[in-house]
């Protein structure tokens, strides 16, 4: 039987293999070092762009897939056999890719039933709720029944990062509620939340240790969590947060450690480290 697909955006840091498993097509955001461009993840992994942040001399940049992507992406889907497409977008509010998504839904409407969901998220956030489309799509539910399955969640993710630059955010206009930390930037290692689509400050911690354990301490204040992944962007101390989320009770075994892709770490920067999950319904 073939059954409903899943279409995410690269935004999602879904491991390729893991993406290829579950049966999602990914629509790639693009990256620019200056006048060089770069399709995120088939020009260049995450590894590859780390290495460049750290001897470039610009900033990256990013920008939204076409609604052509998008509508090759729906038509390949619907010529599989697919029944429909649930799409799973990175937040509405700090990308065009939504948009684009969503125009292309319209131009296949007389082709493929699309249903495109603001995941309001990012990275593992963004990520979680389209493995969970793609299993409930691989039990056979309908397109609104898949559509249904994401939506749900949206309300119930949460994403916190600890950054160690605002450098990043500042300058790709992203920094939203953050914006008050820039005064005191150079003093201060932010914790930042996104769980409603935006970007906002959470917590000014004066060391980098103390804003890891403030992170591990947060997920420690959630009651139960769901779908816990730890993502960072080349973190040198990665081992250490673990641990203090081992510490915590938390069993690294059933923790997804990931890299954070260009997308995201285009505006996180450097050394980000940041956690995922869905709060119990």
């Amino acid at each position: 039987m073939t059954t409903v697909r899943i279409v995410t955006d690269s935004a999602c840091d879904i491991p390729p293999a893991l993406a290829d498993a579950n049966g999602i097509i990914v629509v790639p955001l693009t990256v620019r070092f200056g006048e060089e461009e770069f399709v995120d993840r088939r020009d260049l992994s995450p590894e590859e762009f780390w290495s460049r942040v750290a001897s470039s001399p610009v900033l990256p940049e990013t920008a939204a897939p076409s609604p052509g992507a998008f509508e090759a992406a729906y038509r390949e889907a619907a010529a599989a056999g697919a029944p429909g497409v649930v799409a799973v977008l990175l937040s509405a509010d700090l990308s065009a890719t939504y948009q684009a998504a969503e125009l292309a839904a319209r131009a296949v409407a007389d082709v493929v039933p699309v249903r495109v969901i603001d995941s309001r998220s990012l990275t593992s956030g963004e990520g979680s709720i389209a493995l969970a489309a793609a299993r409930a799509a691989a039990e056979g539910k309908s397109v609104d029944e898949v559509a249904e399955v994401a939506s749900e969640m949206v309300g119930r993710t949460r994403v916190y990062a600890a950054l160690d630059t605002l450098e990043n955010l500042k300058k790709g206009g992203r920094i939203g509620g953050a914006q008050a930390m820039l005064g005191s930037m150079l003093s201060i290692k932010p914790i930042i939340e996104l769980s409603t689509g935006k970007v906002e400050q959470e917590s000014k911690q004066r060391t980098r240790t103390k804003s890891l354990r403030y992170l591990a301490d947060k997920v420690k204040a959630y009651d139960r969590v769901e779908n816990l992944s730890v993502m960072h962007g080349d973190a040198p101390d990665i081992e250490a947060f673990l641990e203090m989320l081992g510490a915590a009770g938390y069993d690294r075994d059933a923790i997804l450690v990931g890299d954070i892709g260009a997308v995201i770490g285009a505006h996180a920067g450097p050394r980000v480290v940041g956690v995922t999950f869905q709060v119990p319904r």
